[in-house]
């Protein structure tokens, strides 16, 4: 066994495999042609290298002949790649390729090229060896100055995998003809390197064009040059290193001392080689943006809003989506989204999608209806984060340029995926949570409009058992009609106002009365105050009272409070007092909200406006995180007072007023 045997056997392995990965893709059964020369190639070299003198030098001829007629192979590839194929085959340039690869074919088997009297102990290279390696790097030169030309004509995947292909191919066999001048200067074989070089070359390339993982050639040459760097810079330190312990200190600890400043200097070294080769600076901004975002931002819809806008930022294309599923099924742009089970469960085993991807591997009626639905929404790719609260897909739309996104691309696009999945599971558990707070508010109310009801359904039901009897009193009639009107609309207005609590909405700042917000708001408290002895006093005296907020995310901050007030007094004997003022502060009007209870312990003050933070027996102590972040989205504030003893709890609720008309 040789190293060239065993290279080609590995090549003639790896095109196979690619050739079964999608049988039906013309660019797979392409470089499976080209796996099948290079690997009879190799063959031919292993013959060489294990023939006796006699036969050594015709199976020598016969390795180079072989090779000769590579860059042909090489060119119909490249028109395979770009689809010019169908009427290349017919242009005219093509006979004079043919032509120089039969003729460079030919050279070998001259005296010009070895004489017959050469021997392996004394190499005689005569001018025809000098003039096959020149004749060959000339038409690899000419082969890759035509496809890099040919570029600009040749757009999405197509592009990148003319440059790695044709790029990758012409660099190996330039390597190769390089080793065998080389070797003939030097008189030194280059043999045994030349089936490593085949085999790297070829593996990456192939790779490169063939798997679902699109690359680049820049990305390639950046990969190869940042192991390279790391490779030699780290043996040189493990090297010196060793050399400089073994003065010191025993050869085990020399060893052991070695391997771990090495391993320190490869760690700091990978850093500094990604600072200066692997940046990429639009994935950094866009990931400091989207921490920004994620840190700042509760509100789904504005989450969603700001994350897409990143992502076409970074992606530099026209638009994305966010998808996201949780117990509601699939959500766009907070509506209901429609997509197919099974593209929903083969983006769950995939994890990533790309249309590159899905035309390079093998196809199914599955991925056939991914395809459809990449094509429908315009998505250039399209990753799925999971997580335990909900599921979020990320897509953005394929580029103006056609410009394929890259797997390093999809890599970035997964970290942002996970950001934005963080971010948006946190919006919806908080979401929940607020909707609980949100009912639970509804159900202490419940008790409170039952009794605010039963008043008017009282007068109104003795009305109507007095009604027959005095139905011809005209003062009674009038009397009656009044009251049955007037209360009627009072039990009305209480239910909106429940309804309106209960129902789920999103908040929209508008100018409104403050006054009369909390005005409603105590029509609903003023029963749970006067079941609980406490004592309701109002001071209004801001005017203009009209701020920019959201009434019914107002009023639920406003009972939240008044509740949380009346409920801190319920245990003490002295008298129970909660009071509301408001005062005008500039630009703002302030909301004050205090009781006479014993006030909010200084260790708890700090972070009262967290979640689950409370000092009642019942409850999650969601109520003041809540209001926080309600008023924090209207662009209001809430605050506490110090602890002072004896004096209650002291909330402090600025509100802004609403920019005044020119």
């Amino acid at each position: 066994m040789t190293a060239a045997l065993l290279a080609a056997t590995l090549i003639l392995g790896i095109g196979a495999i690619i050739l079964w990965a999608n049988p039906s893709r013309r660019v797979n059964r392409l470089v499976f042609s080209c796996s099948f020369h290079g690997s009879v190639w190799l063959g031919f070299l292993h013959v060489t290298l294990s023939a006796d003198a006699s036969e050594g030098l015709l199976w020598l001829r016969i390795t180079t002949a072989v090779g000769a007629l590579i860059p042909i192979h090489l060119l119909f590839a490249k028109e395979e790649i770009s689809g010019e194929s169908d009427r290349a085959r017919l242009l005219p340039d093509k006979i004079g390729w043919l032509i120089g690869s039969l003729i460079l074919s030919i050279v070998p088997f001259t005296e010009w090229f070895i004489p017959s009297y050469s021997t392996p102990e004394h190499r005689i290279y005569g001018g025809g060896y000098y003039a096959y390696i020149l004749g060959l790097v000339a038409m690899y030169s000419a082969l890759l100055w035509s496809t890099f030309r040919g570029l600009r004509m040749v757009t999405g995947v197509k592009r990148l995998e003319l440059q790695v292909w044709l790029g990758g191919g012409s660099a190996a066999a330039v390597s190769i003809l390089s080793l065998m001048a080389a070797s003939a200067v030097l008189k030194e074989p280059s043999f045994r390197f030349q089936p490593l070089i085949i085999l790297i070359f070829f593996g990456l390339t192939a790779f490169s064009i063939t798997s679902g993982r699109v690359f680049d050639a820049k990305h390639l040459f950046i990969i190869g040059v940042h192991r390279l760097v790391l490779v030699l810079l780290v043996a040189g330190v493990g090297f010196g290193g060793e050399m400089l312990f073994a003065l010191f200190v025993p050869s085990g600890v020399a060893w052991v001392a070695t391997v771990a400043v090495a391993l320190w200097f490869a760690a700091e070294l990978e850093k500094l080689i990604n600072s200066v080769l692997l940046v990429y600076p639009r994935a950094s901004e866009a990931r400091s943006k989207a921490y920004e975002i994620a840190m700042g931002e509760v509100r789904t819809e504005l989450l969603e809003k700001a994350f897409l806008k990143i992502l076409t930022g970074w992606s530099q294309s026209e638009g994305g989506i966010i998808v996201v599923k949780g117990d509601d099924g699939l959500r766009f742009r907070g509506e209901a989204f429609r997509m197919d089970p099974e593209v929903s469960e083969l983006l769950r085993n995939m994890r990533w999608a790309t249309p590159e991807r899905l035309q390079r591997e093998r196809n199914s009626a599955s991925r056939e209806a991914l395809r459809r639905f990449l094509d429908e929404h315009r998505l250039g790719v399209i990753v799925l984060r999971e997580g335990s609260t909900i599921d979020v897909f990320v897509g953005v739309s394929v580029r103006a340029t056609r410009r394929p996104f890259t797997y390093p691309e999809v890599q970035q696009m997964f970290e942002l995926a996970s950001i934005i999945q963080t971010a948006l599971a946190r919006s919806y558990l908080w979401s929940k949570a607020q909707r609980a707070e949100q009912l639970a508010t509804v159900g202490v109310l419940g008790a409170s409009v039952a009794h605010e009801i039963r008043n008017p359904l009282v007068s109104i039901k003795t009305f109507v058992q007095l009604f027959p009897i005095h139905y011809m009193d005209e003062s009674f009639r009038v009397r009656f009609s009044r009251l049955i009107g007037s209360e009627v609309a009072r039990i009305e207005r209480l239910t909106e106002q429940l309804l309106d609590l209960a129902s789920p909405r999103r908040y929209e700042p508008e100018p409104v009365s403050l006054h009369e917000v909390i005005k409603s708001s105590l029509e609903l408290v003023s029963s749970k105050a006067e079941d609980k002895r406490t004592e309701i006093i109002t001071d209004l005296s801001a005017g203009p009272d009209i701020v920019f907020t959201d009434a019914n995310a107002t009023k639920q901050v406003i009972l939240n409070l008044c509740f949380n007030a009346i409920q801190a007094q319920e245990s003490q004997d002295r008298q129970r007092l909660v009071r509301l003022g408001t005062k005008n502060r500039g630009s703002s009007i302030e909301l004050v909200v205090s009781d006479n209870g014993p006030g909010i312990a200084p260790e708890i003050r700090s972070r009262l406006f967290e979640a689950f933070q409370t000092t009642k027996s019942s409850g999650f102590g969601l109520g003041l995180a809540i209001c926080s972040e309600i008023l924090s989205s209207l662009g209001a504030s809430i605050s506490v007072d110090p602890f002072a003893p004896g004096q209650g709890a002291t909330f402090r609720v600025v509100f802004p007023c609403p920019p005044r008309s020119s």
